[in-house]
């Protein structure tokens, strides 16, 4: 129902989750008929606190995060605050109250699990009142931020979206001059030549769904993370993926209109000045509307993939 996938939108923004999301939300609430539109996660996002750090956009593991309260803390405080439809269905009934309790090892219940000692009893019991450790979660009243973890950029370039829980507030507004690539392996060969010991933005282009199916980027992020470490201003723009390890560096993935299909990112020039600016929702290239009309998209000659499976899903390309 709206309402389900409402809640997983806002459990998703109060944990700093993964920009994956962003793409498997859509698709999942497309599938039982509900539209959601990246715009609907980016207003959700303005209104639901973090609270949660847990890597990348924090040290803590979910064995940490499970130990400081877990999703029963989150998901009380999220529902008592308002943030969560507790009107719904879910797999174990009606309403969310048995996700506010965790399991305990008991001799009096009556529900009976088996471990290495052989059949043991559960009782389940509400979950902890605070939270065990505010350093990995908080309660609604004392958040890590009082908007969520991803934010919808537009501009002259499209649409895009960057995950912005883990990028530090100084990394988040970037304005450099690009260096356009059309692969993660040019620009690691770019860096092992020194060649980007320099302010810029990294626009890899031709990474979309229909151009290559989305390939995770993530060979990017110890380069750039590397290359923001040493002091430089850099940013990431691409028509690609970046799943929740992208980390701390900011990066405007899933940009639309991608290369293949017309997209501006495919018009950007070495040089041509760039803004990412995450606070005020901003992607653009500093050309005028006139010079990006004279010209052409650049694009690379596909790389020969016949007989190697991608035939499989020309279909699928072709629908998104």
């Amino acid at each position: 129902s709206e309402k389900t996938i409402i809640n997983g939108l806002v459990g998703l923004l109060s944990t700093g989750g993964s920009t994956n999301h962003a793409i498997h939300i859509v698709a999942i609430a497309k599938a039982a008929g509900i539209q959601v539109t990246w715009k609907d996660m980016s207003d959700l996002s303005e209104v639901v606190p973090l609270l949660t750090r847990i890597y990348p956009n924090g040290s803590a593991d979910v064995n940490h995060f499970q130990a400081a309260g877990g999703m029963g803390f989150l998901m009380r405080e999220l529902a008592s605050a308002g943030y969560l439809h507790t009107d719904v269905k879910t797999m174990l009934g009606d309403g969310l109250a048995p996700y506010m309790t965790e399991p305990r090892l008991d001799k009096d219940d009556s529900l009976i699990m088996s471990n290495s000692t052989g059949p043991t009893k559960v009782k389940w019991v509400d979950c902890p009142a605070n939270s065990h450790d505010e350093e990995v979660l908080r309660p609604v009243s004392n958040p890590f931020s009082k908007q969520g973890g991803l934010q919808l950029l537009t501009g002259n370039l499209g649409k895009a979206v960057i995950k912005v829980s883990a990028v530090a507030e100084e990394h988040q507004i970037v304005t450099a001059p690009a260096k356009v690539f059309s692969s993660q392996s040019a620009l690691q060969d770019a860096y092992t030549r020194g060649e980007l010991n320099q302010d810029f933005i990294a626009v890899l282009k031709e990474q979309g769904p229909k151009a290559k199916g989305m390939p995770e980027l993530h060979k990017l992020t110890p380069v750039m993370a590397t290359l923001q470490d040493e002091g430089f201003k850099v940013a990431i723009v691409t028509d690609g993926r970046m799943s929740g390890a992208s980390g701390k560096v900011p990066a405007a993935i899933h940009l639309a209109p991608e290369a293949v299909e017309g997209g501006i990112i495919a018009k950007i020039r070495e040089g041509d000045l760039v803004t990412l600016d995450a606070p005020n929702g901003i992607l653009k290239v500093h050309v005028s509307d006139e010079e990006l009309a004279k010209r052409e998209l650049e694009l690379s000659q596909p790389s020969a993939t016949f007989g190697t499976g991608r035939e499989l899903f020309t279909g699928f390309r072709n629908i998104v």
